[in-house]
């Protein structure tokens, strides 16, 4: 079902043609990919990390730290890249994130981040694609 409350609004047979299956179970479905999966995790090059749904830019390398919970994690966003809603699955209240363009679930925001803000984006990797800075290449 397409979502007309985003800049990018496709219908559910273009997001499954437009994407990767795990990609479409996290950004579209609002699942999860296994802890330590994402080779995102390990990704330390200075760049930005963008929506794999949208190519939204979303986090700069710099706002990245390791968790240690086997999710790419970041204390920071880039402005105006996600909206919130409230997630009461699993017997918990928690704060969910979406991209602003094109609506795709990245994970959840925590309390327990590092200074200077004390969050934790905990993000799904298959919901993100890493641009080095310098282009491909990355120089």
């Amino acid at each position: 079902m397409s979502d007309p409350t985003h800049p990018l609004n496709l219908s559910d047979a273009e997001w499954r043609q437009r994407l990767a299956p795990e990609a479409y179970a996290v950004l579209r479905k609002e699942g999860t990919e296994r802890a330590w999966t994402s080779p995102l995790y390990e990704e330390h090059r200075k760049g930005t990390f963008v929506c794999a749904g949208c190519d939204t830019p979303l986090f700069h390398s710099t706002m990245k730290f390791d968790s240690g919970t086997g999710w790419p994690s970041f204390y920071a966003t880039l402005p105006g890249a996600f909206g919130t809603k409230t997630d009461r699955k699993f017997f918990m209240t928690r704060t969910e994130y979406h991209c602003k363009t094109c609506g795709g679930h990245h994970g959840h925001v925590f309390e327990d981040g590092p200074a200077p803000t004390g969050l934790r984006y905990c993000n799904n990797g298959v919901a993100l694609k890493f641009v080095p800075d310098g282009g491909a290449n990355g120089g």
